[in-house]
């Protein structure tokens, strides 16, 4: 693309999200994200519409090319998410995610495998009933897609929903983490699923070995640029260098990670952490504190709307037959259960040696909302039988758990929290 399409294309959102965002705002008033989300949907069928009306007007394909250009999994995955996780993590207080350390490590490691295999055994079986072929080992790469909870949806919805101090720690702390190692464990189900369709042997310590070191090695880096900027920062008092230094800590560190091939999301959280905890209380000013906040919460309003503005278009892009319809529909609750098994086990693991807020395990299932992060990871799919399957049953899911999730979340905590 070119300079001047690509401007287009960023004037164009940002046209739309501020537009939406103002109608939601005005009349609507839902959280604004799920706002966006349901106007840009509410556009989309009557894109639909009109196209299938007065078929030779062409609007339908004209929408499905911008989508195309935009490349949604790139620009999340390669442009957005970096920005979004700093954002997220630079807010978080680190002394209630350590005092949390071992829920979030259970429910961010073994419950993101659980809920995996669980989301790949049962729809095994329901895109067998449907007459869908498609292998187990692509029913992994499924489940370890769609088991993450999404840190913008849940950080965006933690916004506007009054939640305990502690659950919302482990809440937020669990969407940040799994996030990276969803990720991690996303690309090994890939290349397993690509090496058994090629007939390629798989040693089970190429496995250890790629997740040990894209996890680890992503946290590794995270603390050694954090702290990098964390000592820049200590040595001057400009409040303008001081964001531009966290500026070039996100952007510098996700492209290193990226190149190293280890984990940038797990890279970025961690450098965010230590710069929203460490980085606040010993190198920055009050007044640097306040632009730094303020300049992040401004990028991360920004993003996230133009993301969830796109998650709503993105409808007009995926093909969705009646067999299609019907796996959603059926995995949905599949989702939810094999969520609810994996915070269930998690918590009655851990509650033998400490205690956890009545409510914690629906709670917990309900708001671990899915996103933007799984639709990229769906498109971002090599090509093959069950790529557009995958993505049109996770679009699906998505949406469900944005809007239905994310609308009911507080009804949720009110039931259960008292």
């Amino acid at each position: 693309m070119t300079v001047t399409t690509i401007f287009n294309l960023v004037a164009l959102l940002i046209t739309l999200a501020a537009a939406f965002g103002y109608v939601n705002h005005r009349w609507l008033r839902l959280p604004h994200t799920i706002g966006l989300v349901v106007i840009a949907l509410a556009v989309s069928f009557v894109v639909l519409l009109v196209d299938n009306v007065f078929p030779k007007s062409g609007l339908e394909e004209t929408v499905r090319r911008t989508l195309i250009d935009i490349d949604f999994a790139d620009t999340l995955m390669k442009g957005f998410l970096s920005f979004l996780l700093f954002a997220g993590a630079l807010h978080v207080d680190l002394d209630a995610l350590i005092s949390r350390r071992w829920t979030i490590s259970v429910l961010a490691t073994g419950g993101i495998v659980i809920s995996t295999i669980i989301i790949a055994s049962l729809m095994f079986y329901v895109f067998s009933i449907l007459g869908f072929n498609i292998s187990f080992s692509y029913c992994l790469v499924f489940g370890a897609l769609i088991s993450p909870t999404d840190p913008v949806a849940v950080m965006g919805i933690l916004k506007d929903i009054k939640v305990p101090g502690t659950l919302k720690a482990k809440i937020a702390g669990e969407s940040l983490f799994n996030d990276g190692v969803g990720i991690v464990l996303y690309a090994v189900m890939v290349t397993l699923a690509t090496r058994h369709a090629s007939d390629v042997d798989i040693h089970l310590s190429d496995v250890a070995k790629l997740l040990i070191t894209e996890t680890f090695g992503g946290v590794a880096l995270g603390l050694v640029a954090g702290f990098l900027a964390y000592r820049a920062m200590r040595t001057i008092n400009e409040h303008n260098l001081e964001v531009l230094i966290t500026l070039a800590l996100v952007m510098a560190t996700y492209t290193l990670a990226t190149g190293l091939h280890l984990s940038g999301p797990l890279a970025v959280v961690v450098a965010g952490l230590f710069i929203g905890n460490h980085g606040k209380r010993f190198a920055m000013g009050l007044e640097t504190r306040e632009h730094i906040d303020k300049f992040w919460s401004l990028i991360d309003e920004v993003l996230n709307s133009l993301l969830f503005l796109a998650i709503g278009f993105e409808v007009i892009a995926i093909t969705f037959t009646e067999s299609i319809i019907s796996a959603v529909v059926l995995a949905v609750p599949v989702v939810l259960l094999a969520r609810w098994i994996s915070v269930a086990l998690s918590i009655t693991l851990l509650g033998l040696s400490r205690e956890f807020i009545k409510g914690a395990i629906p709670v917990l299932t309900w708001g671990g909302l899915r996103g933007g992060i799984s639709v990229a990871l769906a498109l971002s799919l090599p090509e093959s039988n069950a790529k557009s399957t995958i993505l049109a049953i996770t679009y699906g899911i998505v949406i469900f758990s944005i809007v239905v999730q994310g609308l009911t979340f507080k009804k949720v905590v009110r039931a259960w929290i008292r």
